[in-house]
């Protein structure tokens, strides 16, 4: 069980690295021997960092893609003489693939002799197409320039075909007055942002305090400072450093995600909606709940905990405490586990930067977590009134992996949306959520128990009343299924057009809109509309937040139906355009992205034409696309309301001339 615990956690590091820049996790670098005047030895050198490695070109067939180097302009400006070789190598029978695979583990040499059929050729370029691994493998691509005469490497520049740069021409629109989309970010409010969720990962923690690996821990800690230390002073000095020292642990174990320099605008779209990555998360919450209602047990390896704990001891003072720290975090980790990965998935559901949103998030859940430890060293006499451990930590544990399944599904009916299986449409998505919310409620009155349940007591009035909020929230699902009620859930339920009832189109609300730019203007002129131009997602909270909370406002939901044209872009689309309509795009820098999907299409279109990546991102147009006012993302009923009337009276203005 800790193996696979383990393995979790890798997978999610190197999910991380998904879309990072090419010297990371190998560093490569290059150098070539001249033998003869037509005779050189190029040279390809690799530093593999700690844990990875790197696939052999030699690795058997059936098994992980093989590293393979392709030499341009061979047979033209130059010939190879022999095979490229390499340096050792280690092999490991793989179970998967049933064969042994070859690869290089720390350090890799790659030669090969090269003999020169033009005397005036200077320089030569390769490409090695590789695979690099950490329980998962993760493709990539390097260029090496070798300079013959010693002289600065010109880029080998990457090329399209005239029908893909047509293709890009065609998608690239002359919107006219773009400069007040500049003022796109100061109309962003309303949304959680940061603080939302560091707010989110501060609740986590306080939540994270009630379980059983931690409670106990409060009083023992406190007392073991300020009885330890010489003076009381000191003592509470102590508790407060223990407890900084635990902020800052959590806070570095967001930094690793910070990798998201130098990419595709669209990298965090792509893996916040990747199919693969959201199962990934329902296989691990589910993993996660059924740990907490006491299946199995969630632990580090306990020589890590012992090693601390050790280190904390023999090395005493500042650097003791902070060991201290340490060991906390490894022996409360199957309390903390569970609820550190409902944070990682919930900013992975949040709008804004995956990294930044993780360090507000885990910096949260540090402060709630150490701010007990620094009160109560500041008033001791306040431990007199904390509640005695007892059956009420497993109550709170089990209630926690209820709510992770709930979340977990949440990611499931994410990979259905953007594939469109058609399989969670919002009926299913309800009706499961009301059976766990019976479930719950059904535990919590005692109804049925779970095998880490101590002896049976009297129920509490907390239980009760926290029983009775789970019946009344099945309620409250069971109506928004039957239609009684509107359902408002934070924009975590599927649109309410995926349903299984028949409906006249797939637009949210019943509202009639365009999927497709070119479609959507030409009704627009022939109706003489502006339009509203919605980016927006599948998978997008925010997104189903707006449409829940803002749009079906009465006095908002008029002026979408009959004032404007919708067009609705969906940047996560997995459905595949056909064959004609893909191509490759270009960027500024020269690197070429194929462009094959429905989400591809319309997120490089915003990309290119407003400079923005995230969504919900909403823009006003005249039908001639001149933009009527400034962009808009995640806001108020009030401002979004303020937005529209200024773009009505601004085209109203222009229709006039």
């Amino acid at each position: 069980m800790k193996q696979f615990v383990l393995g979790i956690l890798l997978v999610l590091s190197a999910l991380s690295v998904f879309g990072q820049t090419d010297d990371e996790p190998v560093l490569w670098s290059h150098e070539w021997n001249k033998i003869s005047d037509t005779e050189y030895e190029l040279i390809v050198k690799a530093q593999i960092f700690e844990g990875w490695h790197v696939f052999s070109q030699h690795t058997p067939e059936g098994g992980s893609r093989p590293s393979e180097f392709t030499y341009k302009k061979v047979g033209i400006d130059y010939e190879l003489v022999g095979e490229t070789s390499e340096s050792e190598t280690t092999s490991k029978y793989e179970e998967v693939f049933g064969i042994d695979e070859v690869f290089f583990l720390n350090k890799a040499l790659f030669k090969q002799r090269i003999k020169l059929l033009k005397p005036d050729v200077k320089q030569i370029d390769v490409n090695l197409d590789y695979q690099v691994c950490k329980e998962v493998c993760i493709p990539e691509n390097k260029d090496f320039s070798f300079r013959l005469d010693g002289g600065e490497a010109t880029a080998i520049a990457q090329k399209v075909d005239e029908r893909s740069l047509t293709m890009t021409n065609d998608l690239k629109k002359d919107f006219k007055n773009k400069e007040l989309l500049a003022d796109a970010e100061e109309v962003v409010e309303g949304g959680s942002g940061i603080w939302g969720i560091f707010g989110l990962g501060f609740l986590g923690g306080l939540i994270a305090l009630l379980t059983p690996c931690v409670f106990p821990m409060i009083p023992l800690t406190v007392s073991f400072f300020t009885k330890q230390s010489q003076n009381k002073s000191k003592g509470i000095a102590n508790a407060i450093l223990y407890g900084f020292f635990i902020v800052l642990i959590y806070f570095l174990l967001s930094l690793p995600f910070h990798i998201f320099d130098s990419v595709d605008s669209q990298i965090l779209n792509t893996i916040a909606t990747n199919v693969w990555l959201n199962i990934l998360f329902f296989v691990i919450f589910v993993f996660f709940a059924f740990s907490f209602f006491g299946y199995y047990e969630l632990t580090l390896p306990s020589s890590w905990a012992n090693k601390m704990d050790e280190a904390s001891t023999k090395i005493g003072g500042f650097i003791g405490i902070f060991f201290m720290a340490v060991t906390l975090a490894i022996v409360s980790f199957s309390c903390t586990g569970p609820i550190l990965g409902g944070l990682l998935g919930s900013t992975a559901l949040a709008e804004g930067d995956v990294a930044t949103n993780l360090s507000a998030g885990m910096t949260g859940f540090g402060v709630a977590l150490a701010l007990p430890f620094a009160l109560f060293a500041l008033f001791p006499a306040w431990l007199n009134s904390l509640p005695k451990s007892g059956g009420w930590m497993t109550t709170v544990k089990v209630t926690l992996g209820f709510l992770e399944l709930a979340l977990a599904l949440k990611f499931l009916s994410n990979a259905d949306l953007v594939s469109n299986w058609g399989i969670f449409k919002r009926e299913i998505f309800i009706g499961i959520w009301i059976v766990l919310f019976i479930l719950l409620a059904l535990y919590l009155f005692g109804v049925f128990r779970f095998p880490h349940d101590g002896p049976k007591q009297k129920l509490s009035a907390a239980r009760k009343g926290i029983g009775l909020l789970s019946a009344g929230f099945s309620l409250y699902l069971i109506l928004g299924l039957t239609n009684v009620l509107d359902l408002k859930l934070f924009g975590f339920l599927p649109p309410d057009f995926y349903t299984l009832a028949e409906k006249e189109n797939d637009c949210p609300l019943g509202l009639n809109c365009f999927k497709d730019f070119e479609e959507g203007v030409v009704y627009a002129k022939a109706e003489n509309k502006p339009i509203l131009l919605d980016f927006t997602g599948w998978a997008c909270v925010n997104c189903r937040k707006m449409e829940e909370n803002v749009w079906s406002e009465s006095d908002i939901y008029p002026i979408l139906k009959e004032e404007y044209v919708l067009i609705s872009l969906y940047v996560d689309d997995r459905k595949e355009l056909p064959e004609d309509q893909q191509f490759d795009f270009q960027y500024a820098s020269g690197r070429v992205k194929s462009i094959e999907t429905v989400g591809q299409k319309w997120g490089t279109f915003q990309t290119l034409n407003f400079n923005a990546a995230s969504q919900p991102y909403y823009v006003l147009l005249s039908p001639d696309l001149e933009v009527l006012n400034n962009a808009v993302q995640y806001t108020d009923r009030d401002a979004y309301k303020a937005w529209l009337n200024s773009g009505l009276e601004k085209y109203k203005v222009l229709a006039q001339k």
